[in-house]
C-alpha cells in the first residue's frame, strides 16, 4: 500500500464507489471481471511538476490498488505522446483513455468551454466545486463534450491564483499597454483589450520566452509551483490577486466510448477517484501556497505587489463586456452562463455574511 494511502482513505473510496452515480448498464459478467485494462492518461503538463503534474500519479495509484490490480493508467507529461494544447483532441480520437488539462484551452471548438474552467472575476474554487456538482454545471459540461465522444469531470482546483510575473512594475493602465503575457481564456482577452498583448502557450515553453524576452509576463498558478518551475530568476515583480483565475477548475476528461465499455465497477472506481484526486489537488495548493510565497520574497528577493485599484476596477469592467459577449455566442452558451450567473449571484450572496463576514472580523 501506497505510504499516504492511509486506511481511512481507502474506505472513502470503498464508499464512494458504493455510492457511485456510475450507471449499472456499463458492461459486466464474469468475463468482464477478470479482465485487466492499460490505459494512457495525458496530461498538459511537465509530468515533475508539483500537484498539477503529480496528482495525475495519485490518480493512477489508487485506481490500482482499488481495482486490486486489474487497472493499470500509465501517465505521460506533455510532449510525451502529444502537446500540452492536444489533450482535447487526443482523447476525444481515443489516443489516450483520459486527459488531465483545462477546459478554456478548448474555446476554439466550444465557445462555452471557459465557464467550466474558470472566469474573471467568476466563481472560486469552493464554489466551482459547488455549481459544477450541485448547481447542474456538471451536466451542462458534459452534453457539450458528449459530441466530441469526452466526458469530463472534475480533476482538481488551483484556489485563487496569483495575477503573475512581470519584468516591470505595474503603476497605471499604460504600464500594460504593448506587454506580452502569457494569460490563456477570457483572462488573455481581457488583457488585450487593455493594451496588452496575451500569448498561449504550453507551461513547458514559458521559462525559455521569459528568459529570452520573447515574454514580458507570465501569468501561471501561485507560488507553489511557480517557485518549483524557477520564475523567481526570470521576473522580478509578482502580481495579486489573480482576478483572471479566481478558482480554475481542472478537468478529467474521459474517452466516452472506453469509459462506457468498463464494467461497472471499475467505471465506478475511476469516477470516484477523481472525486479524492480533485480535493487532493485543491488541498495541496492550500497548504503549500504560503510557505513556498515566503521562500520567494525572503529567499529570493521578489518583490510582492498588488495591482492598483483603478487597473483593477478597469480589468473588472472589461470582463463583464467579455462574459457578456461570450454568452451570446449561442443558444447553448447562452444556457451556461445562466446557469453560471445565476449561482453566482446566489452564493454571493450568503458568502458576503458567511466566509467574507468571518475573514474580516478574523484580521
Amino acid at each position: 500500500m501506497r505510504k499516504d494511502l492511509t486506511p481511512g482513505l481507502i474506505l472513502v473510496l470503498a464508499l464512494l464507489v458504493g455510492c457511485s452515480e456510475a450507471p449499472v448498464e456499463s458492461a459486466a459478467g464474469p468475463a468482464a471481471a477478470q479482465q485487466t485494462y492499460e490505459w494512457k492518461l495525458i496530461t498538459s503538463w511537465p509530468k515533475n511538476l508539483p500537484a498539477l503534474g503529480t496528482t495525475p500519479e495519485f490518480f493512477a495509484d489508487i485506481v490500482d490498488e482499488m481495482s486490486a490490480g486489474r487497472m493499470k493508467i500509465r501517465v505521460f507529461g506533455a510532449g510525451e505522446i502529444v502537446g500540452a494544447l492536444d489533450v482535447f483532441d487526443a482523447v476525444s480520437s481515443g489516443v489516450a483513455e483520459i486527459g488531465h488539462s483545462g477546459a478554456y484551452y478548448w474555446q476554439g471548438k466550444i465557445a462555452g468551454t471557459p465557464f467550466f474552467s474558470t472566469i474573471p472575476f467568476g466563481l472560486t474554487g469552493v464554489e466551482m466545486n459547488a455549481w459544477l456538482d450541485y448547481g447542474g454545471g456538471k451536466e451542462l459540461w458534459r452534453e457539450i463534450y458528449e459530441p466530441f465522444n469526452l466526458y469530463p469531470t472534475r480533476g482538481g482546483n488551483s484556489g485563487t491564483q496569483m495575477f503573475g510575473w512581470f519584468n516591470k512594475e505595474i503603476n497605471s493602465l499604460d504600464d500594460v499597454k504593448g506587454l506580452k503575457m502569457r494569460i490563456p481564456g477570457l483572462g488573455g482577452e481581457v488583457f488585450r483589450r487593455a493594451g496588452g498583448l496575451p500569448v498561449t502557450m504550453g507551461v513547458g515553453d514559458v521559462f525559455t520566452a521569459m528568459q529570452t524576452g520573447a515574454l514580458d509576463a507570465t501569468e501561471f498558478v501561485g507560488p507553489y509551483n511557480d517557485l518549483s518551475v524557477g520564475y523567481q530568476d526570470v521576473a522580478e515583480f509578482y502580481y495579486y490577486p489573480g482576478w483572471h483565475e479566481p478558482g480554475s477548475t481542472i478537468e478529467l476528461v474521459f474517452n466516452k466510448e472506453e469509459l462506457d465499455a468498463l464494467p461497472a465497477d471499475l467505471r465506478a472506481i475511476v469516477l470516484n477517484a477523481a472525486e479524492v484526486m480533485n480535493q487532493k489537488l485543491y488541498d495541496e495548493y492550500t497548504a503549500l501556497n504560503n510557505a513556498a510565497l515566503q521562500t520567494l520574497i525572503n529567499e529570493h528577493g521578489v518583490k510582492l505587489r498588488k495591482l492598483p485599484d483603478d487597473v483593477l476596477a478597469e480589468f473588472k469592467r472589461l470582463s463583464a463586456d467579455v462574459v457578456s459577449e461570450l454568452a451570446n455566442t449561442d443558444e447553448t452558451t447562452r444556457r451556461i452562463y445562466e446557469s453560471y450567473s445565476a449561482f453566482q449571484n446566489g452564493v454571493e450572496n450568503y458568502h458576503a455574511i458567511s466566509e467574507e463576514a468571518y475573514t474580516d472580523a478574523r484580521r
